[in-house]
Parts: C-alpha cells; structure tokens; sequence
C-alpha cells in the first residue's frame, strides 16, 4: 500500500515540475494539491511524519512564482505584487530587478532540515535558538543573585535590602555565506528536476558544516563571527578539569593527555553546579565517543549505556550526550568534553535566508549561480555560575 502511494506521489511530483517549466499555473497547483494528499496518506499508512519532496509548501500561487524566479522566468509586476503582499507568511531574500524578492517558508525550512546532518545546534534541543526579525545589536540580561537568599524576621523587625545586580550579554549578527551553487542551464530546464530541493539540500549541508564550526570555535566579536561554545566558556572563567586519565580503570600505562578515565568524568561532573545537572548533556567528538565507550567504573560497568526503549537516547554515566565533530579529539591539553546545561548557550538567527540568482557571472560557461546568506551570532548566558564546564587533556 506505503510503495504503491509513494509510487503516485512521485507521479504526482513529476507532473508538478511539468507543469512548472510550462509555466502553466493551475496544472502546478493542482499536482501540489496531489502531492499533499498522497503524503498526508503516506503519513496515515506508515504511522510516521513522510518527508515532504516538493521543497516547497504554505500559498500555492507564491511558492509556484518563486519557483519561476530560481528558474530565471520574468515575473510580471502582478505576480510580485502578489508576492509582496504575503511578506507576512515568507522570508525576505535577495533582490530581484531592484525589489526585494521573498522566500516561501517551505524553502527555507528544507534548508533548516538539510543543516541537521550534522550536530544539532540549530533545533532548539541543544542549545537555545533565539530568532529576530532584523540584525539589530540585541542585548541579553544576564543576573548573578545566588548570595542572596530568603532569612527569617523577627516580629516587627527590620527587613534588610537585597538588591539585585544584573548585567547583558550583546548579540550581533554576522552573515554567514553558503557561498554560489552552480547549475547548467541544462538542468534548470529539465522538468524531472527539483530544483528547490536541490538548492535547498546544498545549502542546509554548507550551513550545517559552518555553523557547526562557528558555535563551537567560533573566536567572537573581535573577529567578526560568532562566539563560539568553548571560546565562551573559557572567557567565562570557569576552571577546566585537566584529566588524569583512565589508568585507574583500565591499569593500562595512560595518562590525562592520551586518555580520559571514569574520575575524570565524575570531576567534571560536579564541577558544574546541581542546579545546571538536573538537563545537563554531554558534548564531544565521534572518535572521543569511541573511546568512552571502551570505558568502565571501578566496578567493571560500561559507562556508556545505549538506549533500551523507543526514543530512549544512549546515555554516558547517566547523561546524554551530543556528537559534535568541531569539537578537538583526544591529545595533549585539547579540550576534549563539555558538559553542563547547554541551554544556556544561545544562538541568535536573524530569520530571513537570502537567495540570490546569477545570471551573467557564469554565462560564458552555460551556467547559472545561486547565492545565499543568512545571519547569526551565538555566546554563553553565564552570571558567574558557569552553567557549563569543559575538560582539558592534560600537557
């Protein structure tokens, strides 16, 4: 049943792209029609979300004139009028003719969904993801009152001030570049061809390495990027545990500048505050994963558990953990794993993705480039209480 629908939405996909090269608009929004029912009953059929293919989804009739624009079709001044009158339900991009030109939604939410290939610092279940309308300078309140607690007063006796002090975190926003994706003019106009979910895919994939880089070792204003996760933490103050090593556990020959041992772990642990443990992660490389999973107690018990249920993560020593390969591997005085309340890390996007198309740089070659940017800043929210903690190789 599942093949046969997936078999008539692949039909159906085929005869939207037709319909898109032949500029014929109520063909394109009668196969969009189409290919929102058969995936909604794929959905019902196989109990799971189906992955939508049309790349693009909400109003019909501007999705379909964006379209046009990727494939280089001139629109008419009603048809970006039409446009322009539903900024509310798109994302600004470009420039097209001398007007700013807009994005539908389902475009720029593939390219957010291509940027999960990698660590997931963009979806809001690691760190906090904080989207603005425009770039403004966009100050953050951050407040330490943890001297400060509640005290019995005697009967008409004196309550004493205890006044809050507070300060704020700046974020900016940085454009970052996805750089030009090159098409031949060939494959611009072959109607089996999904342009968006091409473009889109490329995109979402550069984003995702760069952004993977930037919010983890991302050197900060003075830089002009982004202030990256380990950057933060160590302008925080927080003292990093230096490693000794697992030959307490393995009474192999190791130290702390090869290896990571169970005390090490427990030390970093608990040198983040019990308040930050209660949703506190784990955050390392693949290859440092590896070699914790090869880690046991002074019992004998693995550290590294997977997960047992459906939708139960694996766990080391009781905490999840997030892969992420911009973080250093295991050698000499390398920060190898944070740990702490990763919600304390915000990321500021400035919501609109811009695209822009290139006509003439490439038409000696037959080809057509496309362009994109979007904007982000990241930095720690700490007041002094250092919500995460990181550890360091020893030398």
């Amino acid at each position: 049943m599942s093949s046969n629908l997936r078999e008539q939405r692949a039909r159906a996909n085929e005869s939207r792209l037709i319909a898109l090269r032949e500029n014929n608009q109520a063909a394109y929004e009668k196969a969009n029609a189409d290919v929102d029912r058969l995936t909604e009953e794929i959905r019902k059929s196989e109990g799971s979300s189906a992955v939508e293919i049309r790349g693009v989804d909400g109003n019909q009739k501007r999705a379909f004139n964006f379209a046009k624009y990727l494939r280089g079709k001139e629109l008419s001044s009603v048809e970006m009028r039409d446009v322009a009158e539903g900024a509310p339900m798109l994302s600004h991009v470009g420039s097209y003719t001398g007007l700013g030109f807009l994005v539908p939604t389902g475009f720029k939410n593939a390219i957010e969904e291509a940027t999960k290939y990698f660590a997931p610092l963009m979806d809001g279940t690691v760190f906090t993801l904080l989207e603005t309308a425009s770039g403004n300078p966009l100050p953050f309140p951050v407040s330490n009152d943890t001297i400060n607690s509640a005290v019995i007063v005697g009967e008409a006796g004196t309550i004493n001030e205890q006044d809050i002090t507070a300060s704020h975190v700046i974020f900016a926003a940085y454009k970052l570049s996805a750089g030009v994706v090159k098409s031949s003019v060939e494959l611009l106009q072959d109607s089996a061809f999904d342009l968006e979910a091409w473009l889109a895919e490329r995109f979402g994939i550069r984003y995702g390495r760069g952004l993977e880089n930037y919010l983890t070792n991302g050197l900060g204003s003075g830089s002009s990027q982004p202030t990256g996760l380990l950057t933060a933490i160590a302008a925080s103050g927080a003292t990093p545990i230096v490693a000794s090593g697992s030959s307490a556990n393995d009474g192999s020959a190791a130290t702390g500048a090869n290896s990571i041992g169970y005390g090490d772990l427990v030390n970093l642990e608990h040198s983040v505050d019990p308040t930050y443990r209660r949703g506190a992660k784990y955050m390392f490389h693949d290859q440092t994963l590896a070699a914790l999973k090869r880690l046991v107690d002074k019992y004998g018990r693995p550290l590294w558990a997977p997960g047992i249920t459906a939708g139960d993560p694996d766990r080391l020593n009781g905490y999840e953990y997030v892969i992420n390969q911009a973080m250093p591997q295991i050698g000499a005085s390398n920060v190898t794993v944070a740990f702490g309340d990763f919600k304390k890390f915000v990321v500021r996007k400035v919501s609109g993705i811009s695209v822009q198309r290139l006509n003439e740089v490439y038409a000696t070659t037959g080809q057509v480039g496309f362009l994109s940017n979007m904007r982000v800043d990241s930095n720690l929210l700490d007041a002094g209480t250092h919500p995460i903690n990181v550890l360091q190789q020893h030398s």
